[in-house]
């Protein structure tokens, strides 16, 4: 076998919104939460059951964390592509802990808004990956047309 995959892709809803972090070398880093959800009926009540999954995603493209910021809000469906990372941290008590998340690098991960345009809140249509920060910004309107490439993955 020649390698390995580490590749995660998940759809699902915000539980919160995005939150930024800036730090004191100019890079920035956005966290987000996000709910998948499995429905099945119990065979032998017949019964509806749903099991909620929680997935801690962080993003470490620029491109992507201004994407996040202007159009994500609790409970904006997004379509997440990225990989399996898990970081050493030590608690207040100075205990070792880890966590493992899914990771959005440049040129490693893509984010894709699903739903449209909510009354006040972010939303908003097309696929994020390929979003350059660049050229016009959609103004407060969001049916306006959002400058992102289809088809472009960063």
């Amino acid at each position: 076998m020649a390698g390995s995959v580490n590749k995660v892709i998940i759809i699902g809803n915000l539980g919160r919104d995005p939150e930024v972090r800036s730090f004191d070398n100019g890079g920035q880093i956005c966290n987000l939460r996000i709910a998948t959800s499995q429905t099945w009926k119990d065979k032998n009540t017949g019964e509806r059951k749903e099991r909620t999954e929680w997935h801690s995603v962080t993003i470490h493209n620029d491109a992507l964390i201004r994407l996040a910021e202007q159009y994500l809000s609790k409970g904006s469906k997004v379509y997440i592509e990225g990989q399996l990372e898990t970081r050493k941290w030590q608690d207040q008590s100075g205990q070792d802990r880890y966590t493992t998340e899914i990771a959005l690098r440049p040129y490693r991960g893509e984010l894709t808004m699903l739903d449209g345009r909510r009354d006040g809140a972010g939303g908003g249509g097309g696929q994020g990956g390929g979003y350059s920060g660049g050229g016009a910004r959609p103004s407060g309107d969001l049916d306006d047309e959002i400058p992102f490439a289809p088809e472009c993955r960063i």
